[in-house]
């Protein structure tokens, strides 16, 4: 039962990296030398405010991945204990 949950964290973690990654490009990565002394960037074409406040879905990212991979390293372990325990 522990590597079913396991394997559920690890997914869900690596779902919110991938999230948090997207947000991340489309929300600053790609108006980074747009930014004005304010920190935002206005595009006319889809009528967006980007703010430069939004490299925070850049951490939170790094941290969901940093979680994925403990969660996989845990999973891991579980996975190896169990078939050398049989």
């Amino acid at each position: 039962m522990r590597r079913i949950a396991m394997a559920i964290f690890t997914g869900f973690w690596l779902c919110c990296a991938l999230f948090f990654g997207l947000m991340f490009y489309e929300r600053y990565w790609r108006w980074l030398d747009c930014f004005n002394e304010l920190g935002r960037c206005f595009d006319p074409e889809s009528g967006t405010v980007a703010k430069d406040s939004n490299f925070v879905y850049g951490l939170m990212a790094a941290l969901a991945l940093v979680l994925a991979l403990l969660s996989a390293a845990i999973w891991r372990r579980l996975r190896t204990r169990s078939s050398s325990g049989s």
